[in-house]
């Protein structure tokens, strides 16, 4: 006979930070969008680019957020929003790198 496992706050806690992910995310989407805003047809080919890795994150971590249950990626969320998040990260980097020269 095995013992009912009690789970405790565990799942609020994993439900908040995917939420925590989404909105740093779209903070920091937000942001490139703004700077690419500024910089012509190569900024507006940025920010397309950073609006779209967004739209993928969100739709990776929307599920896990609200808690309807675990993403459709079988066991590769992680990985996804891990490289979402650096290449976000990277065109960030690329945008204040282009308005310091």
């Amino acid at each position: 006979m095995s013992a009912a496992r009690d789970s405790g706050l565990q799942p609020e806690r994993t439900r908040l930070a995917w939420r925590r992910t989404l909105l740093a995310v779209t903070v920091v989407t937000a942001l490139a969008v703004r700077l690419a805003s500024a910089d012509g047809p190569t900024g507006a080919l940025l920010a397309g680019v950073v609006v779209l890795l967004w739209g993928a994150l969100l739709v990776l971590c929307s599920p896990r957020g609200t808690g309807a249950g675990p993403a459709r990626t079988g066991g590769r969320t992680l990985p996804l929003v891990a490289l979402g998040t650096v290449g976000i990260a990277l065109l960030g980097v690329l945008l204040v790198m282009r308005g310091l020269w």
